[in-house]
């Protein structure tokens, strides 16, 4: 009986269906009118007027209002101009239910041809091609439940594989969709979707049901007949909600079956749950609450990843690179939030294809902007503004996304009561433009550019300014289903100047400038559906301008210098094998060869044999011509990382490193400056080597909804560079005099619970980590500690990290963030002695003594708009608090003398709460 039950339910619902359809009575025509009336009140008005029923979940309506003026019409062209242009669908069934649905259309009859004869041949399968779909709506159900035949059609299926590759793209903006599941379940098989949304997915030949999932969008799945090699383009809607609550995440297992570690992926959603100083959405900062990556300091957005200094984070945007990534001496990121489409930061197993830097790598992409229709957006706070612009150039082929934004907050420095800040004035502004065009189903182009301007001045003296200019080409090819390839050629340029005019006597501007261009070529070969073989080569040139000081002004009598110009290539070839030997067991395996000159012209200095390299002990100059090879440097860089999983929910991880960097950053100051030094590789300053061990195991609870890791990890790092006490790195014609190479050893543990679903949602890190230094020459006079092991200036042991965010309904949610850290090492003076008449200072071991530590907690309220159809603006309020609870955190340690006595004293820079608001919007 039990087994007769379903056919009974199927063929009572078919012959109600075509008695229903036989007997259509005249449908009755609705009039009303209503004025910002509740949808409840719409829905009690046509259930009178018509005899229809309306399922819906009410609380998605409980803030919506409509306005309507109708006379006369079908239920059907009512509910068309109620929901036209709303994320809103309705279904209506044979019995006059009407269902609606968020985002989703719900299918109330059978598939037509179901019980048609047999059309697929030898298979028996039923080959079913739905109906065309209208102008108007262009269903996913369609798409559903069509049969869509792959390949050259036979009339019999051979066995084999074939690949299907093709693109998931965004339904309604035309946008790729990043790291999207393509697989089917019997046998197991699946891709993910690559940077522009391209997969491969190599499956055995006839009918399959793939199916796709992605975070914040709706499953999806494609029924297909596949005969041989073929393409199938996809596409998504975002985050449906049905009558139940229903909350699809892919990729969700990635924590525990990826055999990457040390890899978190951010999206734009994610970066804006976390609070933060005035009200801006900061990418960098939400990048510091993730463990193992640090700041030095509050005003500071250098990243310290895993005991690295701030230069040993490859940072790029688009592929280009950027050498400043914050706006106001760090106050803010130089990224603005409302174009960028997701984050990947790389930590512990760092992709092959990543070269150049020995710590990290930050890959930030934007989106491509909507290929379907213009959008604006944008966002007005209390010191910054932002607009964004997008839409397409050539409908469904070719769009542009153009942001801007720029800071008033000169106004505020004016409000403090002190009559040097009245004088003082401060600004920036950046500007994003990306185009994207789609030549073909096999090619595509990519453009970026970027710029940003910072001018800050102090005590109406000192005027500071640096700019980052970037620009990008990608071409995306695919030469078969098989073999994809994306070329990029970018240049950069990073420049900063300081000028002061206060007294003519005395003026002068001081600048810098490093410029940077690159091309790469990045492919991949699919050998199974579970082996991948990634390849390709780089090539960089860099050429540096290490400063130029010159008199501002006739009056001036600053003597000019200026600093040769540094030029060198880096150049290398990589290739990486990613196989998944079995279900348990995956592994990656890739080597990367890199090679760099240090070029003329240049005048090289030269030192006293045997002796250490002193001012006092240069010996002459040597002289290279243009082109002409100065020293080379080059070696292998291994990669390597195993996955093995111990049962489905837990996993061991291992993985190991060895990078090279061949571009450093001098800095005497414990925060990245923008006046800080970049300095190529040359005869004396020998490029930094990293070899880096993690193990990690991952486990994950409540259907994948909860992840947690545990990482530890071992770091040695050779040729380090620190600064010789006493030194300036500013005009210096023998910089390599004033720097130390130092050995340096880091390691740490690093644990993370994250739950990134439910009404309730954020993660929670903990991070033990050192970082110590000890100079390669330990017998020198220059050498700190005599020759010991040191901190570095961002060892800080213990940190914490809480970020959650707690939705009460679809308009409210609030956020929450609490930070803890170790103070940071200094160096304080312990006393004076005279020498020669000249008073010197006695400073006591290096980084010896810590600042108090650091804790911090914020909070804040985000106010959407009401659920009303029809109006002018989508828009939302943001209420946050940095700092709640007003602690006075010290960013850093001086000393004065005062009356012959030597004070020390703590600077704060944000030591009250700050309160702000931003209003944020969206035509």
């Amino acid at each position: 009986m039990k087994i007769l039950l379903p056919f009974f339910i199927l063929f009572s619902f078919v012959l109600f269906s075509r008695n229903a359809c036989a007997q259509t009575t005249p449908e009755k025509k609705i009039t009303m009118r209503l004025d910002s009336a509740r949808f409840n009140d719409f829905v009690k008005q046509v259930e009178s007027q018509t005899g229809y029923y309306f399922y819906y979940d009410a609380s998605k309506f409980d803030s919506l209002t409509l306005d309507l003026d109708v006379k006369d019409l079908a239920i059907r062209d009512v509910l068309d101009q109620v929901f036209k242009g709303s994320e809103f669908e309705y279904s209506i069934d044979v019995q006059k239910r009407i269902y609606i649905t968020q985002g989703q259309k719900i299918i109330t009859q059978l598939i037509p041809g179901l019980f048609e004869p047999d059309l697929a041949g030898d298979n028996g399968t039923i080959a079913y091609a739905g109906p065309e779909n209208d102008a108007k709506e262009k269903l996913l159900s369609t798409a559903e439940s069509k049969l869509h035949e792959i390949g050259i059609k036979k009339h019999r299926i051979t066995p084999g594989n074939s690949t299907i590759t093709g693109y998931v793209r965004n339904a309604v903006t035309g946008e790729p969709v990043i790291g999207a599941a393509v697989f089917i379940t019997s046998p197991s098989i699946g891709v993910t979707t690559d940077a522009l949304g391209l997969y491969a997915l190599t499956i055995p030949r006839g009918k399959q049901i793939v199916r796709i999932k992605s975070t914040g969008m709706r499953e999806t799945q494609r029924q297909v007949m596949l005969y041989s090699d073929g393409k199938l383009d996809i596409e998504m809607r975002e985050s449906v909600i049905a009558l139940k609550e229903v909350s699809v995440k892919a990729g969700m297992d990635k924590n525990v079956v990826g055999t990457q570690m040390g890899t978190v992926k951010l999206t734009i959603k994610n970066l804006k749950q976390v609070p933060t100083v005035f009200g801006e959405t900061d990418l960098l900062r939400t990048v510091l609450t993730l463990p193992g990556i640090k700041s030095v300091g509050e005003n500071s957005t250098g990243l310290n990843v895993r005991g690295g200094s701030t230069d040993q984070n490859l940072i790029q945007y688009n592929d280009a690179v950027i050498y400043n990534p914050s706006h106001l001496f760090g106050f803010f990121s130089a990224f603005n939030p409302d174009v960028l489409k997701d984050v990947e930061l790389y930590k512990s197993t760092i992709p092959a294809k990543f070269g150049g830097r020995l710590a990290s790598v930050l890959d930030i992409s934007s989106r491509d902007g909507n290929k379907k229709k213009f959008v604006a957006s944008g966002g007005i706070g209390l010191i910054t503004g932002r607009l964004t612009l997008e839409g397409p150039l050539v409908k469904d082929k070719t769009s542009f996304l153009l942001g801007g934004r720029s800071t008033y907050s000169s106004w505020l420095i004016k409000t403090l009561d002190n009559e040097n800040y009245n004088k003082s004035s401060a600004s920036f502004y950046d500007v994003n433009l990306h185009i994207s065009h789609e030549i073909n189903e096999k090619n595509s182009l990519f453009l970026t550019g970027y710029i940003s301007d910072d001018r800050f001045r102090l005590y109406g003296d000192t005027l500071y300014t640096y700019q980052n200019q970037l620009a990008s080409l990608k071409w995306k090819h695919t030469f078969n289903n098989r073999l994809y390839s994306v070329f990029t050629a970018a240049h950069t340029k990073y420049q900063y100047a300081m000028g002061a005019a206060g007294l003519p006597l005395n003026s002068f501007d001081l600048k810098f400038d490093i410029n940077q261009s690159n091309f790469k070529a990045d492919l991949s070969y699919v050998l199974h559906p579970k082996h991948t073989l990634d390849f390709g080569l780089s090539t960089i040139y860099y050429k540096l301008h290490p400063g130029s000081f010159q008199p501002k002004g006739p009056e001036s009598l600053i003597v000019p210098d200026e600093l040769e110009p540094e030029q060198g290539t880096e150049s290398a070839i990589y290739i990486e094998d990613k196989f998944e030997v079995n279900p348990r067991l995956s592994i990656t395996a890739g080597i990367r060869y890199s090679y760099y000159q240090y070029l003329g012209p240049r005048n090289v200095n030269t030192y006293v044999p045997g002796l250490p390299i002193e001012y006092i002990y240069q010996n002459g100059v040597k002289e290279y011509g243009s082109g002409k090879k100065i020293k080379s440097y080059g070696g292998p860089e291994y990669r390597a990382s195993i996955r093995y999983s111990v049962f489905d929910n837990l996993s061991l991880k291992v993985s190991y490193n060895t990078l090279r960097q061949y571009i450093h950053l001098l800095t005497n100051t414990m925060t990245v400056s923008p006046t800080d030094i970049w300095k190529l590789s040359d005869n004396y300053v020998k490029p930094q080597i990293g070899d880096q061990i993690s193990v990690g195991l991952y486990r994950n609870f409540r259907g994948n909804k909860v992840e947690v890791s545990l990482e530890g990890y071992y770091k040695n790092i050779q040729n380090f560079l620190d600064y010789k006490g006493g030194d300036s790195l500013i005009m210096n014609h023998n910089i390599e005099a004033a720097v130390l190479n130092t050995k340096a050893k880091a390691y740490g543990i690093e644990f993370m619970i994250k739950k990134m679903t439910g009404k309730l949602n954020g993660w929670l890190g903990y991070t033990y980590a050192r970082t110590l230094l000890r100079a390669i020459d330990r017998e020198s006079p220059d050498a700190p500690n005599d020759g010991n092991y040191y901190p570095s200036n961002y060892d800080k042991p213990h940190d914490f990290t809480l970020i959650s965010n707690y939705r009460f309904s679809h308009r409210f949610s609030m956020s929450f963030n609490f930070t803890y850290s170790t103070g940071r090492p200094y160096t304080p003076p312990i006393g004076k002695y005279m020498i020669d008449g000249s008073q010197r200072v006695y400073y006591a071991d290096r980084n010896q003594f810590r600042i108090p530590d650091y804790y911090r907690t914020d909070v804040s309220l985000n106010i959407e708009g009401n659920h009303r159809i029809k109006k002018l603006a989508h828009s939302s309020w943001t209420l946050a608090v940095y700092n709640v609870l007003g602690r006075k955190n010290p960013t850093s340690v001086y000393f004065q003398t005062v009356g012959g006595k030597v004070n020390g004293y703590q600077l704060s820079i944000f030591g009250q709460p700050i309160p702000t608001i931003t209003y944020n919007f969206r035509f």
